[in-house]
């Protein structure tokens, strides 16, 4: 094991069964699983019936791995860093599960949502920090911009706990389990809304009023129109706002922004 892909494998048995479990895959479901090691979850969802993708960044579990499960029909290892080649692979991975570590855990998720890249479920393990920011809701002090992505598109429910001892090695730190599910009414969201989101979060103290200033800095006080639009008081703070909010506010500063005076 390499330090430096901050590894640390599921030994828990029974945490693995229920993590299967709230994955809730049947027969021929694509699966895409990030972090497999030596394979107990991959073997697992192949139990199941599941066509499995597995990424693996460790070329000496690669290696494993093809070894392991050798003569597998229904198991593709992809070799490398996950946030590199995840693009590249064409089989498309209906469900997703991972034991993320906490280096890529944020930047992997986001990358699948701003993509487009999304899952019929997603069950993943991650640094119990990280899962607090995934589930968070408005006015709570782990809410983020990380949060509003998440559930931009997804419901996320936290699911079980599980203590350093669970793996190997052992972290100083507690892990959790969540599941997204897709929220059945996600609109078509303005290419505003993901680039607004991290600019009023980046001070999140500030008000939305002096983040719009920044984040629409033409003539005049074109962030005026924007509040009125969107009916939001500019007084407000982004960590009180809720996805809803957000996605009229990124509305309201596309029709702004839309006019020659502020054509881009």
């Amino acid at each position: 094991m390499r330090q430096r892909f901050g590894q640390n494998f599921l030994i828990n048995g029974e945490a693995r069964k229920r993590l299967l479990d709230a994955l809730e895959i049947g027969e021929g479901d694509t699966v895409w699983e990030v972090g497999p090691g030596l394979g107990a979850m991959t073997a697992g969802l192949l139990e199941r019936g599941a066509v499995v993708t597995a990424f693996e960044i460790d070329r000496g579990f690669v290696a494993a791995l093809e070894e392991i499960f050798r003569g597998t029909e229904h198991c593709a290892v992809i070799s490398g860093d996950v946030l590199q080649t995840w693009r590249t692979v064409k089989d498309p991975g209906s469900y997703f599960l991972g034991n993320l570590p906490y280096n890529i855990a944020a930047r992997l998720l986001a990358d699948f949502i701003e993509s487009g890249r999304f899952f019929k479920r997603m069950v993943v393990t991650v640094q119990r920090e990280v899962a607090r920011r995934i589930t968070a809701r408005p006015g709570t002090k782990d809410y983020s911009s990380f949060s509003v992505l998440c559930g931009s598109v997804y419901t996320c429910t936290p699911l079980l706990v599980l203590k350093g001892a669970s793996f190997y090695p052992q972290p100083n730190v507690e892990s959790q389990g969540v599941r997204f599910d897709p929220r059945p009414d996600v609109p078509r969201y303005s290419r505003y809304f993901y680039p607004l989101i991290r600019c009023l979060f980046a001070a999140r103290r500030k008000t939305v009023k002096n983040n719009l200033m920044r984040f629409v800095p033409f003539p005049g006080e074109p962030w005026k129109e924007i509040l009125e639009r969107a009916k939001i008081p500019g007084e407000e703070r982004a960590e009180n706002l809720g996805v809803a909010e957000f996605a009229v506010l990124a509305e309201a500063v596309e029709a702004v922004v839309r006019r020659p005076h502020g054509d881009q």
